[in-house]
């Protein structure tokens, strides 16, 4: 049984386009990590998204994943509400920031677990303030508030890397990696 440790509706469309059954089960993990560097604190958080369901379904193999964007040295999350999305998006407005995703795949049952981190670079287009305000309330649940996905959302301009890992699921870096797993 394959599991995927997230309610992302994201990650969930992701991981179905490459033909892939699987079980949703959220992880209740909370989102906290001693880590301060990006990479390190989304590794952090896949490992133990995927700890979390694997304990109850230690015979399956459970895929935990956490996604970030880090600009100007800040790390930024998903917003808490309106007020916050605007105050990201202004500073993420016009500027190059990078977005991080940790992946873990796990199964207790036969002890093998895989993990890594791919970084996406993106540049956001650099919009007039009232076009900010009306972006502020559309994407509260995602990190940077915004979604390179959505047609009506233009405000990242170019990406380098993966474009998959912005939406929130780095689908070439994960096939690259459920691979090494099988095969060990």
């Amino acid at each position: 049984m394959l599991i995927l440790a997230s309610k992302s509706p994201r990650r969930i469309d992701l991981l179905k386009s490459l033909g892939f059954s699987f079980e949703i089960i959220p992880s209740q993990s909370p989102e906290k990590t001693a880590y301060k560097r990006p990479g390190f604190k989304v590794r952090d958080l896949a490992v133990k998204k995927a700890f979390d369901v694997a304990k109850k379904y230690p015979a399956a193999t459970v895929i935990g994943a956490d996604t970030l964007v880090y600009c100007k040295g800040q790390v930024i999350g998903k917003p808490k509400d309106e007020k916050d999305a605007l105050r990201i998006l202004r500073m993420l407005n016009g500027a190059w920031q990078s977005v991080y995703t940790g992946v873990c795949i796990l199964n207790l049952e036969s002890k093998k677990m895989m993990y890594g981190v791919d970084v996406s670079k993106c540049k956001a287009r650099n919009l007039p303030d009232e076009e900010l305000k009306k972006m502020a309330g559309k994407h509260l649940d995602k990190a940077g508030a915004y979604a390179v996905q959505d047609e009506d959302d233009r405000f990242i301009e170019k990406i380098v890397g993966s474009r998959t890992n912005v939406v929130g699921f780095p689908v070439e870096f994960f096939q690259n990696l459920y691979k090494e797993f099988e095969s060990k």
